[in-house]
């Protein structure tokens, strides 16, 4: 959303400070990624880790994969985040690229808690399309090697698609998190957008679950794309009548730091823009690009709105 000054008008000191708060208060948050000085991530107040022991012979089973390559910085909280989900259906396996630092060490300390490979690859998603060969479960994911899974996520989840059998992929808010694990950020997505889908990637893939059988009919990750298979994924299982539901809550954290993939943006929107003219049998300028998204933008704008106000509990 934009917001201009009138050409030719003159504004006075309180004028130009009300423009640039106007400005502030009306740009949607959902991409900025460094949005406030960072602090300790808190959701005590507003979601609590679930106890799976009551139910937990009716839970499906959860298939969830790591890719990693050189993420020895952060792969032990990664892991963590997972291990420490204490589901007891959970098939989990971290698919190491070869790392050259500390990370085959770190994977080695775990024992016999943790499955995981390391060797060469053909790059992120022909590891984790490794990773699914090796585990699988009713439900699946990946979570990458910087990123974290919040407490109780997997329980949810998968009570979720156990009481909600006509949906089959999930995806919920998003926390993010720079290099020291301190909260910079938040995304507060309003309900799921099928025609906004198709424009751009708005899903934080680290709280995307999706059932086996919409792996089955649409999978496996398209192993040309080293950015954007997410979103590949994403389109084909829409296109495919596969029906998707975002759940009212912070299910992940994505960590920011200097050497992450999405911090190539040109090789992402190449791929992107790949992917949208494949979508629609035509390149898509970005006026379109922004005309299309205009709607979304202000539902998300609402939505983050009446979160931070207190209005919303996610």
């Amino acid at each position: 959303m934009q917001y201009e000054i009138p050409v030719g008008e003159t504004w006075t000191a309180l004028e130009r400070s009300l423009h640039r708060t106007a400005k502030r208060v009306l740009r949607p948050r959902l991409n900025q990624l460094r949005q406030y000085p960072p602090r300790d991530v808190d959701l005590l107040s507003r979601q609590v880790a679930s106890d799976t022991a009551a139910d937990s012979a009716t839970l499906p089973t959860v298939a969830l994969v790591t890719p990693s390559y050189g993420q020895g910085t952060f792969i032990r909280a990664t892991i963590d985040s997972v291990l420490g989900q204490a589901y007891p259906k959970l098939r989990y396996v971290v698919m190491d690229g070869g790392s050259a630092d500390a990370t085959p060490e770190i994977l080695a300390g775990y024992g016999d808690r943790l499955d995981w490979w390391s060797g060469r690859d053909g790059g992120q998603a022909d590891a984790i399309n490794k990773g699914f060969a090796r585990v699988s479960g009713e439900i699946m994911g990946w979570v990458n090697s910087d990123d974290l899974l919040l407490p109780g996520t997997l329980a949810y989840v998968a009570r979720f698609f156990r009481d909600h059998p006509e949906i089959d992929l999930v995806y919920g808010h998003r926390i993010i998190i720079d290099e020291s694990g301190k909260e910079v950020g938040r995304w507060v997505l309003p309900r799921h957008d099928p025609a906004a889908l198709a424009l751009t990637d708005y899903v934080p893939q680290e709280t995307m679950f999706w059932r086996a059988r919409l792996w089955k009919a649409v999978g496996p990750l398209n192993t040309g794309f080293h950015y954007a298979m997410d979103w590949d994924l994403l389109l084909r299982a829409q296109r495919a009548g596969f029906r998707f539901r975002r759940l009212p809550r912070f299910l992940g954290c994505f960590r920011v730091h200097g050497e992450q993939k999405t911090a190539q943006t040109a090789e992402l929107t190449q791929e992107m823009d790949q992917l949208r003219a494949a979508h629609f049998g035509r390149p898509i300028s970005q006026q379109e690009i922004s005309r299309g998204l205009r709607l979304y933008q202000l539902r998300q704008l609402a939505w983050d709105w009446r979160y931070r106000l207190g209005w919303l509990k996610a």
